[in-house]
């Protein structure tokens, strides 16, 4: 029942990462972690996983966290696009007045 409303809703699946790769055109890589008890010690690990997103704009950079959603197949391994920046990574940038060599 749960499944056919959430279908007739259009709800889709969302994750949250972080960047790791924006060096291709109109696509991201995002590295999205979740932690989980080992089947057989029952210790929490941290796994990971890697998913390529379509960004069409160019507006995520290394280091952002993002939100992406389930879409259609966009290529071999695009299924995902960018919904939203959550939170922008710490640009550090040095002054020209900084770099005093002498």
């Amino acid at each position: 029942m749960a499944e056919k409303q959430a279908a007739s809703q259009g709800l889709k699946n969302e994750k949250i990462g972080q960047v790791v790769s924006a060096k291709m055109a109109k696509t991201i890589v995002v590295e999205v972690s979740r932690r989980v008890p080992h089947p057989l010690y029952r210790r929490i690990i941290a796994k990971r996983k890697k998913f390529y997103a379509h960004d069409e704009k160019g507006t995520a950079k290394p280091g952002d966290v993002v939100r992406i959603v389930e879409c259609r197949p966009l290529s071999k391994l695009k299924r995902w696009t960018l919904a939203e920046v959550i939170r922008r990574a710490a640009q550090v940038g040095a002054q020209p007045a900084d770099l005093d060599l002498k």
